[in-house]
């Protein structure tokens, strides 16, 4: 096993302990425990442990210490014997003891100052009686600290890419070198025999790294911590200059002005060559360093360039300044009337960017609440527009409702068409004769006056889009009238509709009736005589009679009704001959007695 170097040997001893009760009841070596190594650094004091348990009856006699050598040989170190004391031998004399004063009981040996030399293997050889002799074998290694050393290159501006730095280092083993800096640059490193190393950092020189950390950190076993080499970057570069001191305001009279050269540069400037437009001064100028000093009063004639000229051995730099030297000195007055029409032109700048920026401010803020405005009355106006639309919609449905007039209108549609439903489907179940055709939608051809279809009615025909009328057949048997009449008269009593018109017989004008009971044709509708089958000598006091009683009743349901569409018949319609026919007109219909338009 192998021991630590320095603090951790207290690790060693404990082990030790523990291996000497692990054979204490059989006898044999408590340290060291077998193929044990340790560490140590030179010129630290080393222990090498040895400590040997006996058995009863079992004596120590003498302990020596040996080293193995590189050709194998054993060299005596140390022999310490139980009556006679101990004996040092060779080079280690004096440089060897034993830690205990009775070495027969703990054989451990300290060497007061370690050296490389004494790196290698150790034997501890035990003399017992009775029972002979014992050795235990351990090896020692022995480390240096590191030797390091950081060489800086004082480098200047304008110069090639070269080494800035360079750091070396020595130790047992050899130590690891790094470089903490926040420079820009490239490390090269370098190792050799006997644990040296070195390493090596190149960079561009700028003047803007003067001065910038450059560190050797050095990294070794025996060490907790790296050790840190401080460095700093040297960059020379060539001054610069600038003449203060002139304030343009110099007069004929003036004492006590000065001129002064302020310079940087690396290293700081030493030399200063003060000169008038590349001659000699002026009598009573004296130079004191960087400073040029007017020892009399300002003349007309020191009116002129000063040139100061400087250098730091790395380079020169030449600055000028141009005095004039007026006859009176300026008042007060003007220089303050110059300054304040300057500060007077900047702050009217000013105000008026601030103002351009309030006004462009404003502006922005304006149009925003204006297009928010617009928004708003768009979105009032489309609201209003909405909702005028549904109130519109409400009204004309509303109107439709509510209008007597119309319901009345609708009351007598309704009716109407239920009546038509109900007078064609009798018709519908009637035989359908021979000449029916032209009166009811059936074939045309040309109508005679006086025609009557089966049911006894004078033909109706519209003629708006064909030439010439259709006749109808010939009458019927008197027989077939009468009894078609009888019919008529019955369904009329049932449904008070007029077959072919589809209207209320309330509808109907009213004819006033003959002695006889019949009615004139001449105030009959032909198309209530074409129902009831009027013929020339025909007696209707019945059907009067019945009509009229129907006619009364009908009054009573719908009177507007009534006068609208009689108002509409005389409008529409002409009698002619004891027929009810239309006027002419381009858009002239008739009223199918099936509801269908011809």
């Amino acid at each position: 096993m192998e021991l630590p170097v320095r603090g951790q040997s207290q690790w060693g001893t404990a082990w030790l302990v523990l291996w000497a009760f692990a054979v204490c009841v059989r006898g044999g070596f408590v340290e060291p425990p077998p193929s044990f190594s340790l560490r140590s650094l030179t010129e630290d004091e080393t222990r090498l442990p040895c400590q040997f348990q006996v058995q009863e009856e079992e004596q120590v006699v003498q302990v020596s210490w040996f080293k193995e050598l590189p050709d194998g040989t054993k060299e005596q170190i140390i022999t310490a014997h139980l009556t006679e004391g101990h004996t040092e031998f060779g080079r280690y004399s004096g440089r060897v003891r034993f830690e205990s004063s009775t070495p027969t009981v703990d054989s451990a040996l300290l060497i007061m100052n370690t050296e490389e030399s004494y790196e290698g293997k150790y034997t501890c050889h035990i003399s017992t009686f009775p029972y002979g002799n014992f050795e235990r074998q351990l090896s020692l290694t022995v480390w240096t600290l590191p030797i390091s050393s950081l060489d800086p290159v004082v480098l200047e501006e304008g110069q090639s890419f070269r080494i800035a730095a360079s750091c070396r280092s020595v130790a047992r083993p050899p130590p690891r070198l790094t470089w903490d800096t926040d420079l820009p640059g490239q490390t090269q490193n370098r190792s050799s025999e006997g644990g040296a190393v070195s390493t090596h950092f190149s960079l561009h020189p700028l003047r803007s790294m003067n001065g910038m950390r450059l560190d050797c950190l050095v990294w070794h076993p025996a060490l907790e911590q790296p050790r840190r080499i401080s460095n700093r970057l040297v960059v020379q570069f060539p001054p610069d200059a600038a003449v203060t001191g002139y304030n343009g305001n110099w007069y004929m009279g003036l004492k006590g002005a000065e001129l002064k050269c302020e310079t940087g540069g690396n290293p700081k400037p030493q030399s200063f060559t003060w000169t008038r437009g590349g001659k000699a001064l002026p009598d009573g100028l004296t130079v004191n360093g960087a400073r040029l000093l007017f020892g009399r009063a300002l003349r007309q004639n020191d009116t002129g360039v000063y040139e100061c000229v400087v250098n730091n051995g790395i380079g020169t730099r030449k600055v000028e300044s141009n005095i004039t030297v007026t006859e009176k000195i300026r008042s007060v007055q003007e220089t303050t009337v110059d300054t304040l029409v300057m500060i007077i032109i900047v702050v009217a700048a000013g105000v008026l960017v601030i103002v351009m920026i309030i006004i462009i401010i404003l502006v922005n803020r304006y149009h925003r609440r204006k297009n928010r405005k617009l928004e708003m009355e768009l979105s009032e106006r489309t609201l209003k527009i909405n909702t005028l639309s549904r109130q519109d919609s409400s009204r004309r449905l509303n109107s439709v409702s509510t209008d007597p007039r119309g319901q009345n209108e609708d009351c007598t549609l309704l009716r109407l068409d239920s009546r038509m439903k109900n007078s064609l489907m009798s018709l519908e179940d009637r035989p359908i004769y021979i000449g029916s055709e032209s009166s009811l939608g059936g074939r045309r051809g040309t109508v005679g006056e006086g025609d009557v279809d089966y049911l006894g009615r004078p033909v109706l025909y519209q003629s708006s889009w064909h030439e010439g009328r259709e006749s109808m057949r010939g009458a019927e048997m008197e027989g077939e009238r009468e009894e078609r009449r009888r019919r008529v008269e019955s369904y009329l009593k049932r449904s008070n509709m007029s077959l072919d018109s589809g209207l209320p017989s309330s509808l109907v004008p009213i004819k006033p009736q003959d002695q006889d009971g019949s009615v004139g044709p001449t105030d009959i509708p032909p198309m209530l005589s074409d129902l009831c089958g009027q013929r020339e000598g025909v007696t209707k006091g019945e059907d009067w009679g019945h009509r009229r009683a129907v006619l009364e009743v009908d009054e009573a349901d719908c009177d507007t009704s009534s006068y609208q569409i009689s108002e509409a018949l005389s409008n529409h319609f002409h009698y002619s001959n004891g027929f009810l026919r239309p006027k002419p007109h381009s858009n002239a219909i008739l009223l199918h007695p099936r509801g269908q338009i011809i």
